[in-house]
């Protein structure tokens, strides 16, 4: 199989990594600092971080408040903008339904993500919503960069609540 097959693994680039490597730093701070689900996320436009994010669910009484809506609404502001069209979203667990459809109507254009959601994974693993060819725009998407970290961190923060 060659890279350009559609079933082969994505190619991570060094600056793929140290971006996933800063939104594992935003779930750990998440999970420290305010006892939530350790999802962070960072959204990086034109080669800057644009927005950071991290769930933020239960310290904001909001539901909408996951880290990839957070990042959203940061890069919303700091762009003065709500469209980011070429803007590549990392975060550290696959996009459910609702981030899903909001990084479709802010026109990112790729969306990189460590570990699936087996639950509620709108990239393919449970839901179809971030890839499906109904929308009228395409996000490209990547999964599995640095997924185990993200797994164990997961794994780590259910088990100790149990």
């Amino acid at each position: 199989m060659t890279d350009d097959t559609p079933h082969s693994a994505p190619s991570f680039s060094q600056e793929d990594e140290r971006y996933m490597r800063h939104a594992l730093q935003l779930a750990a701070h998440a999970r420290d600092a305010e006892n939530e689900v350790p999802v962070g996320a960072v959204l990086v436009h034109e080669g800057a971080v644009a927005g950071l994010g991290w769930n933020r669910n239960i310290t904001l009484n909001d539901p909408s408040a996951h880290a990839e809506i957070m990042a959203l609404r940061a890069a919303g502001e700091k762009l003065s903008n709500y469209r980011m069209p070429g803007a590549t979203l990392y975060v550290t667990l696959e996009p459910c339904a609702m981030c899903a459809m909001a990084l479709v109507h802010a026109r990112i254009g790729r969306v990189v993500y460590a570990a699936t959601d087996p639950k509620t994974g709108a990239a393919g693993s449970v839901f179809d919503t971030l890839v499906s060819d109904r929308h009228n725009h395409r996000v490209v998407v990547e999964g599995g960069l640095l997924a185990e970290e993200s797994s164990a961190m997961l794994r780590e923060f259910f088990r100790a609540r149990r």
